[in-house]
């Protein structure tokens, strides 16, 4: 993907838009660091990785989660 300044997107801007617009994504950057991408409409985003759910089926919650360590954990506040 190519790389334009600032600079040259602000002085070329409409040259720069039709060419994304026609399926030929940018990225502008300022002091060679990238600030945003430039690309189609309708083109769809990238996919942001999910991380919700990844582990399901691989890890089982015992039923008595809640009150695991409550034993020790009364034991530590009564001083014993």
């Amino acid at each position: 993907m190519r790389t334009v300044t600032l600079k040259d997107a602000k002085s070329d801007l409409l040259r720069l838009v039709e060419q994304a617009a026609s399926g030929e994504p940018f990225i502008i950057a300022k002091d060679g660091k990238p600030l945003v991408r430039v690309v189609p409409f309708d083109a769809p985003a990238p996919a942001a990785t999910s991380r919700i759910g990844f582990l399901a089926g691989c890890i089982r919650v015992p039923d008595n989660f809640d009150r695991m360590g409550s034993e020790e954990i009364t034991a530590s506040f009564e001083g014993r």
